[in-house]
């Protein structure tokens, strides 16, 4: 094998030649502390990064095997060992800003802990793959500031980060240690019929409106009231205090910027742990619990829409609503009914992110407008039916009308941040000023949820088992042409053939790694999709062969996935939903 002063010898030897001289780069090459391993390099200066590897022997580093036994140790040990090395590349490698010197990089953690693709870990070695700008002075090799990324800057970056005398082996362990034990508390909520919890002394708020960094200065911790409180006992031995949110139809209220909507956004992202200092470790949400809101403008493709909108004008089926161009009420009862396709538990709602037509309809305007001239049946006469006859909750941010309060099971008042037990005081209200909650009888889904959608819906499946509509590129072997994959565009889209696949009202994805995987994802499903096989189950076997192999078998790149996070089910059937071409051939 190569060995680093044959790297500087061969680096010198390319200064000043063109760009693709760089190519010779490709290749194993033993620097010591890591073998770097070249996977593919950019064709020019103006191109996506090289992709790199640094491969290391678990036990040169200072990982213990203790802690790497279990796959979710792998996956907390893999999530601490990033952040490491992200900061170390922020400290010794060049800014990236200079095409002249180069850069390294790789996925940025944000405050969740998720299975990524980044730094895998496992009893026998550790795995580090990023992403290398080759340093240029226009379309030529600069090979000194070559050296000085890839012979100096990456060896450090790895002593600094991973090797014995850098890694703090204590924090490493209590990071596990936490991960294990929100996991834990996370298993425990549905045997205790719980939602989700909130820790006291939990720190709700964000820095800013953009950030997903807490509030310093003037934040609160959160005490929970007396008659929603519980306690977890977790494998650590730590014991655990705070509000459970229970099963059943539970309300949140209070004035405008008390603190409602920031519960629910801590909810909803409450599905993954999140790391020491977040303020937000202790909430936890049941993990397929899924976020809905109104999304107008989206494409809907065979959804049976008909528990909640029927009867429409032009006569269109509702049953399985198809629609490039969906209003607030429909986009909305589809999100609904897509995350009952995905099995989820629980509902997360805001009234501000929703269409107040789909959701409320006063008794003036039931006078006003009745039953039979108006198609949409409005979520407040259905939230009770979808308990009693499907089992799910639901979490609903209510700031302008008590018309929920009739149905609830439970009311949480935010007052300054802090919950208040408003149930009772509720249940007076209702005593006192007694309201009609019209609710049907009739069975929801009477034909179930599931869609079976056309064969070939998502494009012509790839030799791999994915699917691509439209682009394609060169063959790296001279074979002529080939579908080009799907890819992540930032965090809310993907971009599948000539189609941009917009995710904005996603709320619940966490990192563009996570989008990524599911635009392969959906490649991947793409070839279920035979005229027979329903769409949840055409996921179902993506998900079967990532629980087998890893998030690697998504990429199309088997040297080097890097760039991936796990994904939930609902989000990867949630984006499905989304793709217009699905709607075309559904039409």
């Amino acid at each position: 094998m190569r060995t680093l002063d044959d790297l500087r010898r061969e680096l010198a030897r390319m200064d000043g030649r063109g760009y693709p001289a760089y190519r010779d780069l490709q290749g194993a090459w033993d620097l010591g502390p890591a073998v770097l391993h070249v996977d593919h390099v950019q064709s020019d200066p103006y191109a996506p990064p090289s992709k790199i590897r640094l491969v290391l022997d678990r036990a040169a580093t200072a990982v213990p095997a203790e802690l790497v036994r279990e796959h979710s140790q792998r996956v907390a040990a893999g999530d601490h060992l990033t952040r490491l090395l992200c900061d170390a590349l922020r400290r010794v490698g060049p800014s990236g800003r200079d095409k002249a010197a180069g850069s390294l990089r790789m996925m940025v953690p944000g405050q969740q802990v998720l299975e990524r693709t980044a730094v895998l870990v496992d009893r026998e070695r550790v795995e580090l793959r990023l992403e290398a700008a080759l340093p240029a002075g226009g379309r030529r090799i600069r090979g000194r500031a070559a050296t000085a990324l890839l012979a100096e800057a990456l060896p450090e970056a790895v002593e600094r980060s991973l090797l014995p005398g850098a890694l703090d082996v204590e924090a490493l362990r209590k990071h596990v240690e936490l991960v294990l034990d929100q996991l834990d508390l996370q298993s425990q909520l549905r045997e205790r019929g719980l939602i989700a919890f909130v820790g006291e002394g939990s720190i709700l708020p964000r820095a800013s409106g953009d950030s997903d960094l807490p509030l310093r200065r003037g934040a609160q911790p959160l005490q929970c009231p007396e008659t929603l409180r519980t306690s977890f006992e977790l494998p650590s031995g730590r014991m655990v205090t705070g509000m459970g949110i229970p099963e059943g139809i539970t309300v949140i209220v209070g004035g405008g910027y008390h603190g409602k909507s920031t519960l629910l956004r801590a909810l909803e992202r409450g599905i993954h742990p999140h790391i020491a200092g977040d303020g937000r470790e202790w909430v936890l949400t049941r993990p397929d619990a899924v976020s809905i809101r109104a999304e107008d403008g989206r494409s809907v493709a065979g959804t049976d829409i008909s528990p909640f909108i029927g009867g429409l004008p032009q006569g269109t089926d509702t049953s399985a609503f198809v629609t490039a161009n969906a209003s607030g009420s429909t986009s909305q009862a589809a999100g609904l009914v897509e995350a009952l396709e995905a099995r989820s538990p629980a509902l997360l709602i805001d009234e501000d992110t929703s269409a107040t037509n789909f959701m409320i309809r006063d008794a003036r305007m039931r006078a006003l407008v009745p039953a039979d001239a108006e198609p949409i049946t409005p979520f407040m006469d259905r939230i009770g039916p979808l308990r009693r006859q499907l089992g799910v909750s639901t979490v609903l941010v209510a700031g302008g009308s008590s018309a929920f309060f009739e149905a609830a099971d439970h009311v949480i008042a935010m007052e300054s941040y802090q919950p208040r037990d408003a149930t009772a005081q509720v249940r007076q209200l209702i005593a006192e000023q007694p309201a009609a909650l019209e609710e049907g009888d009739d069975e929801l889904f009477p034909h179930g949820v599931d869609r079976v959608l056309p064969a070939g819906a998502l494009g012509a499946p790839r030799r791999d088992g994915g699917s691509v509509r439209g682009r394609r590129e060169r063959g790296s072997s001279g074979d002529g042409e080939r579908p080009k994959p799907s890819r992540a565009r930032g965090l809310h889209t993907i971009q599948r053939g000539h189609e941009d696949v917009d995710l904005s009202a996603l709320a619940q994805l966490m990192e563009p790694g996570q989008t990524q995987a599911i635009a392969l994802a959906l490649d991947a499903a793409a070839g279920h999709l035979d005229g027979t096989t329903t769409a949840a189950a055409a996921i179902d076997r993506v998900l079967e062969t990532i629980d087998r192999d890893g998030l690697d078998a998504l990429s199309p790149r088997r040297g080097h996935p890097g760039d991936m996070a796990m994904p939930r089910r609902a989000e990867i059937l949630a984006a499905l939903s989304r793709c217009r071409s699905l709607a075309e051939r559904s039409s």
